[in-house]
């Protein structure tokens, strides 16, 4: 099927034209009488799930046989009916709404789960360009299964692991077992989130999209460009290329090109992100835009833990560079996937010597955050009291040499000409 959509350059859609989109494009999905299973964002992103959930309920609802929300998690924390509520914009009791189930992905039971297959590890090797070469079953939400069509409704950004999110992202690692989560993490890693980012076509994104063609179920693409001040594209039919279209426009709106690199750069985070395993979207966005020896400090005063969910893992690992942990494979091999490449996209590029244990990171990353010096200290991160920050007089101060980001997380820095210029 076509895609219908709508982007602009500059400036936002209305509320309107959103609507015009959406409908035009849910009225060409053949959904009558399917059983219809909605993968949403959680409340880490930012997206205007209340007006989406009003159009999907209304142009969907009558014709479906059912129409349910999924959460896709990933392994954040599971989301209450409060929360929930304030996500889809209606209320949510005992994990419905009306005759709508609004549930949330459970990634650490295995009960939950159906097995659909696995991609050898030749197959893995020649997709990921000989960075990985490891049987990866592919576990999913049984959910995934047990509706007829699979429907991706989720916001288009840069992104560290997989070059930009949406698409079968909200699968795997999104709906998806632990394994799976933590293979293609760590496939990331071994990438490089530097190298990674805001990059249409990377090792990860094509072990995830072959993954997903193990469901045998229709996918489809509700893919939104946003950001805090409004929606700049809409995008609805076919995934593949519904996000296509929406990541060129993330591409174009969410990437801040720049002369030079920063010698510091002080990462404002909102208070969507509640710990640092999300809040680190600081360093991901910044790092390519940093000189060599520079610093980024995350700035989120809110933000008192490290991750609700992996934290005391991370306690034991610390935050270090990949080749820290190729270096001495056999110490941490034992460790998920998944943490050991938030621990390298934290720390971001840098080198080990073996000879010496000397690691040297590329860049100093600083916590000014809830969270005290010991623990940073012990995590090998930087630690700056926050009552100490005042973003403004940064930068005033720092001048040339200093970028302030507010509201950090979602737009991505680089140096060079934008490739629209004609010379990139």
């Amino acid at each position: 099927m076509s895609v219908v959509g709508r982007g602009r350059d500059e400036g936002y859609l209305t509320a309107e034209e959103v609507g015009a989109v959406v409908r035009e494009g849910l009225a060409a999905l053949p959904v009558d009488g399917e059983r219809v299973l909605v993968l949403i964002p959680d409340g880490t992103r930012t997206m205007p799930m209340p007006l989406l959930c009003g159009l999907l309920e209304e142009e969907l609802g009558p014709r479906a046989a059912a129409l349910d929300f999924l959460v896709a998690l990933g392994t954040h924390r599971a989301m209450s009916d409060e929360q929930l509520s304030r996500l889809v914009g209606r209320e949510v009791r005992n994990g419905c709404a009306g005759r709508t189930r609004v549930m949330n992905h459970a990634w650490e039971r295995p009960d939950t789960f159906v097995h659909l297959g696995t991609i050898s590890a030749a197959e893995v090797e020649s997709l990921s360009g000989g960075l990985l070469r490891r049987d990866i079953p592919v576990d999913l939400n049984r959910a995934a299964r047990d509706h007829d069509r699979v429907l991706v409704c989720g916001p288009v950004f840069p992104h560290e692991v997989a070059g930009f999110s949406g698409g079968t992202k909200y699968l795997f690692p999104g709906i998806a077992g632990r394994e799976i989560i933590d293979l293609t993490h760590w496939l990331g890693a071994l990438a490089t989130s530097y190298e990674t980012i805001g990059r249409r076509d990377t090792p990860t994104r094509a072990v995830i999209d072959r993954a997903a063609t193990l469901l045998e179920r229709p996918l489809s693409h509700l893919a939104v460009v946003v950001d805090h001040d409004g929606v700049a594209g809409v995008f609805c039919g076919e995934m593949r290329p519904a996000w296509e279209q929406a990541a060129a426009l993330s591409a174009r709106r969410h990437v801040t090109w720049v002369e030079r690199p920063y010698r510091r750069v002080l990462s404002v985070m909102p208070t969507l992100y509640d710990d640092l395993w999300t809040a680190a979207k600081g360093m991901y966005k910044a790092e390519p835009a940093v000189a060599d020896g520079g610093e980024v400090v995350i700035y989120a005063p809110h933000v008192r833990e490290v991750s609700y969910t992996h934290g005391s893992v991370i306690d034991e690992v610390g935050y270090h560079c990949r080749d820290y942990f190729l270096a001495q494979w056999d110490r941490f091999a034992s460790y998920p996937g998944g943490v050991l490449a938030h621990s390298t996209h934290v720390k971001g590029l840098g080198t080990y010597d073996p000879r010496t244990g000397v690691e040297t990171p590329r860049v100093l990353v600083t916590l000014a955050t809830g969270i005290p010096r010991d623990r940073c200290e012990r995590i090998g991160l930087g630690y700056l009291d926050p009552s100490s920050v005042d973003p403004e007089r940064w930068q005033a101060e720092g001048g040339a040499d200093t970028l302030v980001v507010p509201r950090a997380g979602e737009r991505l820095f680089r140096v060079g000409p934008a490739p629209d210029s004609g010379r990139g």
